[in-house]
C-alpha cells in the first residue's frame, strides 16, 4: 500500500501550507508528498515556504510562477484579468522578484518540468498546467479527446494537474477502452472553490497488492479540503508589501462559508 499526498499552488501562503503539512501527518500519514509548484506569489512568505518544502525534501515541479521568479521573466497580463487583479499581479511579483533570497531563487531555477511515478504496472504522470506547458489551463470541462491525447502521448494511467485552483477527478476511456484518471489537485494557498477559502490538495491511496486488470481498480483519490488561520493570512498581506487585492480575495471566499 502507498499512500501519496500530492500539494500545488501555495503562493507564498504559509498559514495554509503548515496546516496542510499537518493534516498529511496526523490525519493521512503519507509515504511521501510532492508538490505541483507555484511556491511563489500572492502572500509575503515566498522564502518561507520554499525553504520548508527544502527542509522536508518534498519533489517539486517547476510551476509558472517559479519558472518567473527564476529567471526574471517579464510579466504579461491576461486578457482574463481586470485592470485591478493585472496591476496587483504585477506588483506582488515584482515584490517577490526583489526580497527572494538568492539561494531560493537558485533553487527554483532547478525544479524540473513533471515528475513520473511508477507503481507496478500503473503510471502516474504530475505536471503543472498541462503535458505541454506549466501556463495550460485544464479545465473539468477541457475537450476530452485532447485529454486522452495527453495521456496516450505520455503513456500515463493518471495525469495528475494544479495551476487552475478548481479540483476535480475526471475519468477518461481512452481509444483502446482503456480507463484514465486526470485530476486536478486544487490550490493549498488560493483556492478558487467556494469551500469557505479552504486548503485543497490530494491523497493518492495506491494497493499494489490488489488483483485486478483495471489497474485503476488500485487506486483511490481523494481531494482533501481542510481549514487553516485564514485570517493570519488575511492580516500577513495588509501588513506587508504584498496587494491588497489578494487579502481582499481570500476575504470574498470567507464569505462562503458564512
Amino acid at each position: 500500500m502507498q499512500k501519496i499526498a500530492i500539494i500545488s499552488d501555495i503562493h507564498g501562503n504559509l498559514p495554509a501550507l503548515k496546516a496542510t503539512i499537518k493534516d498529511i501527518r496526523d490525519n493521512y500519514k503519507a509515504d511521501r508528498i510532492y508538490c505541483l509548484g507555484d511556491l511563489t506569489d500572492g502572500a509575503p512568505w515566498h522564502n518561507e515556504v520554499i525553504d520548508l518544502i527544502k527542509s522536508l525534501e518534498i519533489p517539486t515541479i517547476m510551476g509558472n510562477h517559479d519558472e518567473r521568479i527564476a529567471f526574471d521573466y517579464e510579466v504579461h497580463a491576461l486578457s482574463k484579468h481586470t485592470l485591478e487583479e493585472q496591476e496587483a499581479r504585477l506588483k506582488t511579483i515584482n515584490h517577490t522578484k526583489e526580497t527572494i533570497t538568492d539561494s531560493n531563487k537558485q533553487y527554483l531555477s532547478e525544479l524540473v518540468p513533471d515528475i513520473r511515478l511508477d507503481y507496478d504496472n500503473l503510471s502516474c504522470l504530475l505536471v503543472h498546467g498541462s503535458t505541454r506547458s506549466n501556463e495550460e489551463y485544464i479545465y473539468e470541462n477541457h475537450d476530452e479527446k485532447l485529454l486522452i491525447d495527453m495521456l496516450e502521448e505520455t503513456k500515463s494511467d493518471i495525469i495528475i494537474t494544479g495551476h487552475t485552483h478548481l479540483s476535480y477527478i475526471r475519468h477518461i476511456k481512452t481509444s483502446n477502452k482503456e480507463e484514465k484518471l486526470f485530476i486536478n489537485i486544487g490550490s493549498v494557498g488560493r483556492t478558487k472553490e467556494k469551500n469557505g477559502g479552504k486548503a485543497v490538495y490530494l491523497w493518492l491511496t495506491i494497493d499494489e497488492s490488489k488483483e485486478d486488470n483495471n489497474i485503476l481498480n488500485k487506486v483511490t483519490p481523494s481531494i482533501r479540503k481542510i481549514e487553516y488561520d485564514i485570517n493570519e493570512t488575511i492580516v500577513g498581506i495588509k501588513e506587508s508589501d504584498v496587494p491588497d487585492f489578494y487579502a481582499h480575495f481570500l476575504e470574498k471566499h470567507l464569505q462562503y462559508s458564512l
